[in-house]
């Protein structure tokens, strides 16, 4: 079976969105991890791990990967009600002012970038693009005839290693224990994206009450090299 462009292509595509030199700013945030190692709730490869692996099983599943579904579908139908339910919905999802405002702000980034490699952006959208980092990623994926559950593992796993490398500097690590996590962890992506994606509407939600406080208290954290 011949392999067209866009069967070529759309595997690149993905590596280039979910590289860590895109600039939308994703290595500036740890999400919390930078108070959470600061108090002594990750000090090590184990803990580390732990940490990571508890919000790919909660965060990810039940929250960003059925939301990037439904924001890819709307991507692919052109529906606009759908596409500004679901970013907003993810929005007020975030729990702290510091999560929510790392949205918005990779947000901006990313409706900035999107024209510039090719991917058109209504006037309607932009506004919701500006505000959610996810929709300009599945606005992007779909764009690009990524598969969706191609790009659901390529967001998953692009926050993994971004996770993971947050914590190396952190802690500190040395980068074979991060690509030991890495690589253990991989093993659990398409259990997760299986997951997410079969998550029904009501299911949608998730609370992450420890990176919810670790978030908190990083506002006022004396010293730290992360905007959140």
């Amino acid at each position: 079976m011949p392999i067209t462009t866009n069967d070529s292509l759309a595997p690149l595509r993905l590596l280039q969105l979910v590289s860590p030199s895109l600039p939308v700013g994703a290595f500036t945030y740890s999400q919390g991890l930078e108070w959470a190692t600061e108090c002594g709730w990750v000090a090590d490869e184990q803990t580390l791990k732990r940490w990571i692996e508890s919000l790919m099983e909660s965060s990810m599943a039940y929250l960003e990967l059925p939301v990037l579904a439904r924001l890819y579908q709307a991507a692919a139908t052109k529906d606009a009600e759908a596409l500004t339910y679901w970013s907003h919905y993810l929005v007020a999802s975030r729990e702290t002012a510091e999560l929510r405002l790392e949205e918005r702000n990779r947000g901006r980034a990313m409706a900035s970038l999107l024209p510039e490699l090719g991917i058109p952006v209504s006037q309607e959208n932009l506004p919701l693009f500006r505000q959610c980092q996810l929709a300009g990623f599945a606005q992007a994926a779909q764009h690009w005839q990524i598969p969706l559950k191609a790009a659901a593992a390529g967001y998953l796993w692009g926050w993994l290693e971004s996770m993971t490398l947050a914590g190396v500097k952190i802690i500190p690590l040395g980068q074979t224990a991060g690509q030991r996590i890495i690589a253990s962890l991989t093993l659990r992506v398409p259990e997760i994206v299986r997951i997410g994606l079969d998550v029904d509407d009501a299911q949608i939600g998730a609370s992450c009450t420890a990176q919810a406080i670790a978030s908190s208290l990083h506002e006022t954290q004396y010293t730290r090299i992360y905007r959140s």
